[in-house]
């Protein structure tokens, strides 16, 4: 790689980058690619699972050739999610250091007070862990259950579900539907669409983007 011979297959390589030869035989770059899929429930975020699962890759089929997950959804969420081959702005994405925004779109069983609203907004312990929303805005209440939009700023794992288990309410629907500044719009589960350099750099300013 690079002039470099090396062995470790856990070696990190920016492959839109790196020159990359396999027993001296040099590899193609693969061109610069990014795409945002609307991930639907009961899919998982990887390329192969030991339980036979459904993955995001069965879905995308030859869409998905070549492209890694910006961050996962876990199985029974659904909504935004970005692939691409860019992996300097897939590891600048997920940096909870970026602060990078995500917004849900979140169903719990129960009805959430102005209370637990502030709660959420102030913070919770979870496991050891800290876990607040940027803002939490109610859209509907009752009894039976409540639906919200939740921005997060971390994007530490299940944080959606921890935070309102922490305050004692189930979530029983999750979509992410906005990530910096992408949203979903009307895609339909299952699809995806380009987005170019243009588009990223409006979304995220701050984020490295390759230029090959």
């Amino acid at each position: 790689m690079d002039g470099r011979v090396v062995l470790d297959p856990l070696q990190r390589v920016a492959v839109e980058r790196a020159r990359i030869a396999i027993d001296e035989q040099p590899q193609p770059r693969v061109a610069w690619r990014t795409i945002l899929f609307h991930k639907p429930r009961g899919v998982v975020t990887t390329r192969r699972d030991p339980d036979g699962r459904k993955t995001i890759y069965d879905v995308l089929g030859d869409a998905g050739r070549g492209l890694v997950a910006v961050g996962r959804l876990d199985l029974a969420t659904s909504g935004l999610l970005l692939l691409t081959t860019d992996t300097a702005l897939a590891h600048w994405i997920t940096d909870p250091s970026s602060g990078v925004p995500r917004v849900y779109v979140v169903t719990v069983r129960g009805r959430v007070t102005d209370a637990d609203v502030e709660r959420v907004r102030r913070g919770v312990e979870s496991r050891g862990e800290r876990l607040r929303a940027a803002s939490v805005t109610p859209r509907k209440v009752s009894g039976r259950e409540s639906h919200l939009t939740v921005e997060l700023r971390e994007g530490k794992n299940r944080e959606v579900r921890r935070l309102f288990e922490a305050i004692g309410h189930e979530v029983t629907r999750l979509k992410r539907v906005a990530l910096g500044g992408l949203d979903l719009g009307r895609l339909p589960p299952g699809g995806c669409r380009e987005v170019s350099r243009e588009e990223l750099r409006a979304a995220f300013p701050a984020a490295p983007l390759s230029e090959e």
